[in-house]
């Protein structure tokens, strides 16, 4: 895994997230604040793992996440949701859209590479 791309419309989770799997990760990270903005540029980055905020105006982090699905190389990309609701049950939904895995807010930005790769490597061994 060497490319992220993370999709949050917090400006200041942003940052953390591209401090995170940048700087702590040695990743290379394309922030995006919007759905609509990731989905114009998933194709010329071309992520190993798409970071998914769930709660966004406009295109929620499922919705877009069906809009990825539905690109032809971006069908088998493992996608991470990012959430605030941690109860067992949205935790339970959430992987039901597709998604590799849950991660919550606050999350620890020096853990997190880690866990994503954790998440990468779980989603590319169930695509093969």
């Amino acid at each position: 895994m060497q490319k992220v791309m993370c999709v949050e419309d917090d400006a200041d989770i942003r940052m953390i997230l591209e401090f995170s799997l940048s700087g702590v990760g040695g990743l290379r990270v394309l922030c995006c604040d919007s759905g609509a903005q990731a989905l114009a540029q998933v194709q010329d980055f071309q992520p190993d793992l798409v970071v998914l905020d769930v709660m966004m105006p406009g295109m929620s982090g499922p919705e877009t996440l069906a809009a990825l699905r539905r690109l032809p190389d971006f069908d088998g990309t493992p996608v991470v949701f990012l959430t605030a609701k941690a109860t067992q049950g949205e935790l339970e939904h959430l992987l039901q859209y597709g998604a590799t895995g849950v991660i919550v807010k606050p999350f620890d930005p020096m853990t997190l590479p880690q866990n994503l790769l954790m998440y990468w490597e779980y989603g590319r061994g169930g695509a093969h």
